[in-house]
């Protein structure tokens, strides 16, 4: 449920037969030594045995009747805080029930369904709920692995006094918990450029070298009036205003490869995870710089697709778009796919700006392939997690690594290859560095600047 919102009522799960079928062990035990005591009795002729038999029999029955016409009418509401948390944090789920009938409940035993990875399905015992009352509990959930978790539905446990019975009654609003991938704060190292959509300078529609450079607009109401233009006004016989310069957001893509050849292992420290995590951070960190930011798989497909050509995160939906991002990035996989090809149909129509890729083993293909984006990008910076490199224990990478990346240095890219256990930080402030010792690199005509 969402937070704040209840659900009416539990659904019966049956009729009688449902009741009979909630007597517990000591209700069966009960009524089975009632029947063999009255079968006894009958067979020996004893009246004061047949009498202690229907007894023992008659109780579980009273309490399943007593316990089958209890209407309760309770509400039930989950609230989780947050809706969406890091992976290896907690979250907490609170719930709620009220008592929305006139009678006051008796014992009520509540649980909640969550996955086996979120941890134990939670348990609670509530005491007596009067009439119009209502009782509040919490537990926490965590889990190391992102996904998208269902919580609920919610289940109440109803038993008489003598524990002969137990009927399960169900809401059936469930809530979604939403386990992203860890972010790390990056350092704020320069994004300067010239070209169109890169650096942190922005771009403007139009020029004005002077006065009467200046090309007017008709009026429109809403217009400020210190931006009428008198002589144009004059010339026109109309109120007309000069035209603001349209400042141009900074543009970025962010390219995460998923491609299952690419990788190898699994689990939350595997490098498929750490190329995922490494993407959310670089994601969050751009659109916290002011820059229009797209998400692209190896797939060709673009997150979140909106605004043109799918770059998305104005001044005012930065903290939407970041969210949509990472709802995707949570639930990620592997692709089925072994090319980059149709990533690189969509980075070829047009200039992307900066291009940040997060890229597992590459052949001589594939390497091929990632060099011709460097021609659609003002500026690209690969951090590729190949497993031979990733091998290394501080040693010189293998001869075909290290061709593969020299190749992609020659077409332009600021390549740095992730060693186990790399913390994506420093590889992003060795990015710039060398990114500034490198200058001007090869394929980047029309850019001037890059990471310094």
């Amino acid at each position: 449920m969402e937070p704040g919102a209840t659900a009416s009522g539990a659904d019966d799960k049956g009729g009688l037969r449902a009741a009979l079928g909630g007597l517990t062990t000591r209700g069966r035990s009960f009524f089975a030594a009632g029947i063999a005591a009255a079968v006894c009795a009958y067979v020996l002729g004893q009246a004061d045995l047949l009498r202690v038999g229907l007894l023992l029999a008659v109780l579980p029955l009273v309490c399943v009747g007593a316990l089958y016409r209890t209407r309760y009418r309770v509400a039930g509401s989950r609230r989780l805080s947050p809706s969406r948390v890091p992976a290896g944090s907690e979250a907490r789920v609170h719930l709620r029930m009220d008592n929305v009938s006139r009678l006051p409940t008796g014992l009520l035993m509540l649980q909640d369904h969550v996955p086996y990875v979120l941890g134990p399905r939670p348990r609670f015992v509530l005491d007596r709920v009067e009439a119009g009352g209502r009782r509040e509990v919490s537990y926490r959930v965590r889990s190391d692995l992102r996904g998208r978790y269902p919580l609920g539905p919610l289940q109440l446990r109803l038993s008489d006094p003598f524990g002969m019975c137990e009927l399960t009654r169900s809401f059936s609003a469930q809530d979604i918990l939403t386990v992203v991938p860890r972010t790390e704060p990056l350092p704020p190292v320069r994004l300067a450029g010239a070209a169109a959509g890169y650096g942190d300078g922005r771009q403007r529609s139009m020029a004005a070298a002077g006065e009467d450079d200046v090309i007017p607009r008709g009026y429109r109401h809403g217009d400020d009036l210190r931006r009428v233009h008198w002589r144009s006004t004059a010339r026109y016989g109309e109120l007309m205003v000069r035209r603001e310069e349209q400042q141009q957001r900074a543009r970025c893509t962010v390219l995460l490869d998923t491609r299952q050849v690419g990788y190898e292992g699994a689990g939350p420290e595997s490098a498929f995870e750490w190329a995922v995590s490494g993407a959310a951070s670089a994601l969050v960190h751009l659109l916290e710089r002011g820059f229009a930011v797209r998400l692209l798989t190896d797939t060709g497909r673009s997150v979140p697709g909106e605004g043109a050509e799918g770059f998305a995160g104005s001044s005012h939906q930065s903290a939407d778009t970041a969210g949509l991002m990472m709802d995707t990035l949570a639930v990620v996989d592997h692709s089925d796919g072994t090319g980059l090809s149709r990533a690189y149909e969509v980075l070829r129509g047009g200039n992307e700006g900066l291009l940040v890729a997060f890229l597992g083993d590459l052949d001589d293909d594939q390497t091929a392939v990632v060099g011709r984006m460097r021609q659609r990008a003002g500026a690209a910076v690969a951090f590729v997690l190949d497993s031979s490199a990733r091998l290394q224990d501080g040693g010189d990478l293998p001869a075909p690594v290290q061709e593969r990346l020299r190749r992609l240095r020659e077409s332009g890219w600021t390549v740095l290859p992730v060693p186990a256990g790399a913390a994506l930080p420093e590889l992003w402030q060795q990015a710039a560095h060398q990114r500034a010792e490198s200058g001007t690199t090869p394929g980047s005509a029309g850019f001037s600047g890059g990471w310094s």
